[in-house]
């Protein structure tokens, strides 16, 4: 018998690789199989890190290269919709990581610009490859787009034309990014725009790209905001903002909005109400992010606006994704000397587990449209 059986049958003894094999195979997934959605395990080990340390475990042994998939999105989906998440034992880091975003305020003021720096602040040649013309780094919409161009502009359009844009209203945009939705409203609906954000990098670019119109991006902690505003939205945003934070966002929001005024919240949003931190994103994507569930959103708002319309479109972050991931591979030659090896697996393994939780159902994206009760209602577009 080759040493190579030998090594092969004494890994399928192993009663590591029997769970993974077992619980696995619920979701319609093989081991070293053939089909797009099998994991190639590269490393014996794979199996006990993964039951020992759950979902970082999982997701740094595929940035350590230890196992590969073809389409690691429905890899993801098929995992999901299986709920094989719940059937793994949680690692205590995990019960710890949990446990603090109960107990502490893990998007303080202090802690806020962490995201900023860390994600962000990645670095602009990364961006501009991976994203739209607009740099929109949310969910487009798809409805009646075929390019990522077009279905962010649908995006763009579709938040501009709910909040009832029209020349001479004043808008505060919350987490402005790299300042495509205010560069979009102002040129095109001719709104002065003020935009916010905790990153330096986005507030470079959305200077430049903002500078021949009416529209001023400040490096500051939405906390801060105090003036007057006819129009409030935020894209993005209200995933940092963190459970200790929602009662304070919305009474800032409702502090600089007037009376007669709406306000649009784009957010990623969980199923269940909970405090949404998965190991591997809080460690190496979106520090000390946190996805709200209807309830805590709806809990937060109540004492201060009137829900006039909520619009779920998750299905078309899957989409938007997935076209991220086929640009950021396509660049990856013209930026690879800028990174490691690591970071492109490590990124494409975000993309893709992002692409699978919302094709699952598993996550979702919103778009709430808040106002202190309109007379005879609101039309909403869609």
């Amino acid at each position: 018998m080759s040493s190579s059986c030998i090594e092969e049958a004494s890994v399928t003894d192993n009663e590591w690789y029997r769970l993974a094999h077992e619980m696995l195979g619920r979701a319609g997934i093989e081991i070293n199989g053939r089909a797009a959605c099998d994991i190639q395990v590269k490393n014996p080990d794979f199996y006990k890190r993964v039951f020992q340390e759950g979902s970082l475990g999982l997701g740094e042994s595929y940035m350590d290269g230890w196992w590969e998939c073809e389409r690691l999105d429905i890899f993801f989906t098929r995992i999901l919709r299986a709920g094989l998440e719940d059937q793994i034992p949680q690692h205590l880091k995990d019960t710890l990581r949990i446990l603090s975003a109960r107990l502490f305020n893990l998007q303080s003021r202090k802690r806020a610009w962490i995201v900023g720096k860390e994600h962000y602040d990645l670095g602009n040649d990364l961006f501009h490859r991976m994203l739209d013309p607009y740099m929109q780094y949310s969910c487009a919409y798809w409805k009646d787009a075929d390019t990522l161009e077009a279905a962010q502009q649908a995006k763009l359009k579709l938040i501009c034309d709910k909040l009832q844009l029209k020349p001479g209203l004043k808008m505060l945009d919350i987490g402005c990014g790299w300042g495509g939705l205010a560069e979009f409203a102002a040129r095109h609906y001719g709104v002065t725009v003020h935009g916010v954000t905790i990153s330096a990098e986005q507030q470079k670019m959305a200077q430049d790209r903002c500078k021949d119109l009416d529209v001023t991006i400040l490096l500051q902690d939405y906390r801060d905001l105090d003036d007057q505003y006819d129009r409030i939205v935020s894209v993005g945003m209200f995933e940092h903002v963190g459970p200790k934070n929602y009662n304070t966002y919305f009474e800032v929001a409702d502090r600089n909005l007037k009376p007669d005024g709406l306000f649009l919240l784009h957010t990623i949003g969980s199923k269940k109400t909970d405090n949404n931190v998965d190991p591997w994103i809080n460690k190496y994507i979106f520090p000390n992010g946190c996805l709200p569930s209807v309830r805590q959103i709806a809990d937060a708002s109540e004492k201060h606006f009137v829900m006039e319309d909520w619009h779920n479109f998750g299905q078309d972050y899957d989409t938007t994704l997935m076209a991220w991931n086929e640009r950021f591979l396509a660049s990856w030659p013209e930026i690879a000397d800028n990174y490691s090896e690591r970071f492109r697996r490590m990124f494409t393994y975000y993309l893709n587990a992002c692409a699978g939780a919302f094709r699952a159902r598993d996550i979702q994206l919103w778009q709430v449209l808040f106002s202190r009760g309109v007379e005879n209602g609101l039309r909403v577009a869609r």
